[in-house]
């Protein structure tokens, strides 16, 4: 069992504790099932474990040692990476999501699990095609397994949620909520199918503090309506205190909220006291990371992405050249997206061919040069095939239509130019991330334009 100098009841929350699910909710993506995975490996588990704590989460939940031998190795690896962690960033729990049955609570406490996350379907469709129990069943059985465990293990962190709770009726949660709620640390108030909007968030979480004001509340959002993030700002705006995410907010179907998602836009609305003790810079990393263990890029649904700094458009590559705030209101450096890209392609203008042939290039050119090029490059580069380079094409026409030539640059300085918009910063070229795929994906289209520190 935990050392008692660990124990919760030694712990003071921070106004946002993040239950990261990645290695159970996060497991159950069909993404890994694209590329032939199916599951994270014991190493993948370890450290992506390790990512999340750096990156300054104090709960991780997992599956329950029950669901098979591996997950049993798993957890006590994880457990392992948790442990050599504990001197550099503190006690990180790690909880086992379990059903309200004995046998998983039984291999959960083996594995020497920080908490239970228990749960069991609530509503109509759990009732009847799930579990089949009703509801007095439901009550009589949670009751008196959470009062053996809280007496036999009163050290361990309870929380009780009613599976689909969305689609239960609220006079049936408070039903049973009312008989366990002395028995437990947390509420859950999980929205397993994605049905719930921001306004009934708002709504549920404040019947529950009238009824249970001296009770904490966690969040489970899924993103089956798209509302994921969303209902989860709308619910630590109302005082939940615990949400659960993974990274890239994926999960069963649509997956669930974003970890890094969800941080940053409370960043944007100031919320700055919910992010106490997250590494915020360390965002983009750990989402490169992880994406890497999906064999993709971080998707552009993920607002700390590299993506969400990418242009493509004639006029907004025009405007960022000259300042990048005219088409990026965010402030993505904070969360570790230090660069923008500019894609050459059938939209650029005359100003970033300009800009790549004169800039990236060394090309000796003016402006009227360089509308000219755009317009013949604007021809072929709509016949581009898979294989073929946008950079490619444009410096064949530069070199065999145009017959331009490179400018002369004394051979001390060559190395010292900036290829960027500012004038701070490293003089050596931006290194793309690992992870961030294959670097033939975009066939060299891509200028880099990195950010001063």
């Amino acid at each position: 069992m935990t050392n008692s100098i660990f124990q919760f009841k030694h712990y003071q929350p921070r106004p946002l504790e993040i239950i990261d699910t990645t290695l159970r909710e996060g497991s159950q993506t069909s993404l890994l099932h694209d590329h032939y995975k199916y599951f994270f490996n014991q190493n993948d588990k370890m450290e992506i474990a390790r990512g999340l704590i750096v990156y300054g989460v104090k709960f991780i939940e997992l599956f329950a040692p029950i669901v098979s031998p591996r997950e049993r190795d798993d957890f006590a690896a994880i457990k392992s990476v948790r442990d050599e962690l504990i001197m550099q960033k503190g006690y990180t729990f790690l909880l086992a999501h379990v059903r309200c049955h004995p046998a998983d609570i039984e291999s959960a406490i083996e594995a020497g699990a920080d908490g239970l996350n228990i749960y069991i379907g609530l509503s109509e469709s759990s009732r009847t095609h799930s579990h089949g129990k009703e509801l007095d069943e439901i009550i009589k059985s949670a009751r008196k397994l959470l009062e053996e465990v809280r007496q036999d293990y009163p050290e361990l962190i309870l929380r009780f949620s009613g599976e689909d709770a969305f689609r239960t009726p609220e006079a049936n949660l408070f039903r049973v909520y009312d008989e366990i709620v002395p028995l437990v640390d947390r509420l859950g108030t999980p929205d397993t199918v994605g049905v719930a909007t921001p306004a009934a968030v708002s709504r549920r979480l404040e019947l529950f503090r009238e009824r249970y004001p001296e009770m904490e509340f966690e969040g489970h959002f899924h993103d089956d309506r798209g509302y994921a993030v969303i209902n989860a700002l709308e619910a630590v705006k109302a005082g939940m205190r615990y949400i659960n995410t993974t990274l890239l907010g994926i999960g069963e179907r649509s997956g669930i909220t974003s970890l890094t998602a969800l941080l940053y836009n409370l960043y944007v609305d100031k919320f700055y006291d919910h992010l106490e003790g997250y590494t915020l810079r360390g965002s983009y990393p750990i989402n490169v990371m992880f994406a890497s263990k999906l064999k993709k890029l971080v998707p552009s649904k993920e607002p700390v992405s590299l993506t969400n700094r990418t242009h493509t458009a004639g006029v907004h590559q025009k405007a960022v050249l000259n300042h990048a705030s005219t088409y990026e209101a965010f402030p993505l450096d904070q969360f570790g997206v230090t660069e923008s890209e500019i894609l050459l392609g059938p939209l650029s203008g005359w100003n970033i061919i300009h800009y790549f042939l004169k800039e990236i290039k060394y090309y000796n050119l003016g402006e009227g040069t360089a509308r000219q090029i755009a317009a013949v490059f604007k021809e072929r580069v709509y016949k581009m095939g898979p294989a073929d380079s946008p950079a490619e094409i444009l410096i064949d026409i530069a070199e065999n239509q145009f017959g331009l030539s490179h400018l002369s640059i004394p051979e001390p300085v060559k190395d010292k130019i900036l290829q960027r918009w500012d004038e701070s910063g490293e003089t050596k070229p931006p290194e793309r991330a690992e992870g961030e795929g294959d670097p033939a994906a975009r066939r060299d289209a891509a200028v880099s334009l990195k950010r001063p520190e």
